[in-house]
């Protein structure tokens, strides 16, 4: 599917629309979408509300409870104005969610009847744990996650593809040389992968390349518009400073 502006339709485009009067045939395929990018971009939602709480517990029943709150179907059209980056809509309905949370729990026990959705909880709390106990706010760990599970996605987009053509060790002695300095020898990785050095080289700068395009690829999904794409690039990136 493609706009007027020749503009293809992405994931999260797909989500906007739907929650505009006019897009009731495309409700279903935006809820998928919608479920989707969840499934992907949990953890720092998971951050976000385990930095605020003390409790494990407590964090991944709010985490639980939030996904199956934003994943009705009436919730779409009562998404955030901010809501070009799903990154940033994502963050603003958690806080939403979060201040109204703690008044209905008084009235109504949470879990009963409640969908919940399958979440590595075990591996969420260990990349929790890595963070530094007091040096971010939740919403700045929040944005550091986010960067960190797109790269990490990224990272295995680019995995499986070289999977699907029976390459995993070539990708896996390719992949440390993403950042940019290489650490062994284009002559050792030439060797390792039965190549010249020069061919070698010639392998490293199309990972690099690929990597580079299957970024811009992931983050078109999650902004409404290609001109929001830089300036997503530069934010993630800054996040990690």
């Amino acid at each position: 599917m493609a706009s007027s502006s020749g503009f293809a339709t992405t994931r999260w485009s797909l989500v906007l629309a739907a929650g505009q009067p006019r897009a009731d045939e495309d409700g279903a395929d935006a809820q998928a979408a919608l479920e989707m990018l969840c499934q992907a971009y949990w953890m720092p939602v998971y951050a976000y509300l385990r930095r605020r709480s003390a409790q494990v517990d407590d964090a991944q029943e709010l985490t639980q409870a939030f996904f199956a709150h934003l994943l009705e179907r009436n919730a779409l059209a009562a998404a955030a104005p901010d809501r070009g980056r799903f990154r940033a809509f994502l963050l603003t309905a958690c806080k939403h969610f979060v201040a109204h949370e703690r008044e209905r729990e008084r009235a109504q026990k949470r879990g009963g009847g409640v969908r919940t959705w399958s979440l590595d909880f075990e591996s969420g709390e260990a990349r929790f744990q890595l963070e530094p106990v007091d040096c971010l706010t939740p919403e700045r760990l929040f944005e550091r996650q986010w960067a960190l599970t797109l790269l990490d996605r990224v990272l295995q987009l680019l995995r499986a593809e070289f999977a699907r053509h029976g390459r995993e060790r070539n990708f896996d002695l390719l992949k440390a040389y993403l950042g940019g300095t290489a650490p062994e020898s284009y002559a050792l990785l030439g060797e390792q992968l039965d190549l010249s050095e020069g061919a070698a080289r010639v392998a490293v700068h199309r990972l690099r390349r690929q990597y580079r395009e299957l970024l811009r690829e992931e983050i078109a999904q999650t902004v409404a518009s290609p001109e929001q794409v830089d300036d997503e690039i530069r934010d993630l990136f800054a996040a990690l400073a």
